[in-house]
């Protein structure tokens, strides 16, 4: 899923611009959500994560300012992208002064509309060549961020494979071997029957055989003969 982070303290421009998403993705195959902010204020500040996202910042709100939000994001997550749309065009300047690597900077009131089509869709192009797999199920094409997967296991009923991120499962007919071949050296297996994101887990409970994922959720899918492998990816453990 595609999610799409919208700051402006100006209503009716939060409004215009998830228009412009929705008119965008519905021309796309990817699944996509719109999560709209009027301030950088703690909601927005909690949100913020190493999860791969599509930001659209105001420059300026009555709490923060978008450039340091942006130096936010970018301790957190490299791969989002970030598009600054503005009323501020003397800004520009200094945007370009900061390391925050911004795809796009537009200005309200000059060709706003057609700008910021143009960088949605350089934005998904972005995130199709460097992250994305793609899944056919019934017909429906999914593409799923890569970053998103928190782990893949085989489904015991049917023999098929689950691809879990945090906000769905996608299940599909390929089998682990086939999407472990597919994925990068990222992925390792965690099972037999499961393949996990190393970049995605948080925990290792050695103990009780038990990974925990950074969104929280665990699985016990960790057998004697990978474990030793994963321990270099325990967060706690090399802090």
């Amino acid at each position: 899923m595609i999610e799409f982070v919208v700051c402006d303290d100006n209503l009716e421009t939060v409004k215009k611009v998830s228009n412009i998403i929705t008119k965008v993705m519905m021309k796309n195959n990817y699944e996509y959500k719109i999560m709209k902010y009027y301030d950088y204020d703690n909601d927005f500040l909690n949100l913020i994560s190493n999860a791969t996202r599509i930001y659209i910042l105001d420059i300026e709100t009555p709490s923060k300012s978008g450039i340091d939000i942006a130096r936010m994001i970018r301790k957190k997550s490299l791969e989002s992208i970030i598009i600054f749309i503005t009323g501020h065009e003397e800004l520009g300047p200094l945007l370009l002064r900061e390391e925050i690597h911004f795809l796009s900077f537009i200005n309200k009131f000059d060709n706003c509309e057609k700008r910021l089509e143009n960088s949605i869709n350089n934005a998904l192009e972005l995130l199709k060549t460097k992250q994305v797999i793609s899944i056919e199920n019934k017909s429906i094409i999914y593409n799923i961020l890569i970053s998103d997967i928190l782990y893949i296991v085989k489904d015991k009923i049917t023999r098929n494979s689950i691809i879990v991120t945090p906000n769905r499962k996608y299940y599909t007919k390929k089998c682990l071997h086939e999407l472990k071949n597919i994925l990068d050296d990222r992925f390792l297996y965690s099972h037999r029957s499961c393949i996990v994101n190393t970049y995605r887990i948080h925990t290792i409970d050695k103990k009780n055989s038990i990974i925990i994922f950074d969104n929280e959720e665990e699985i016990s899918l960790l057998s004697k003969s990978y474990k030793k492998g994963l321990y270099k990816y325990d967060v706690e453990y090399n802090i």
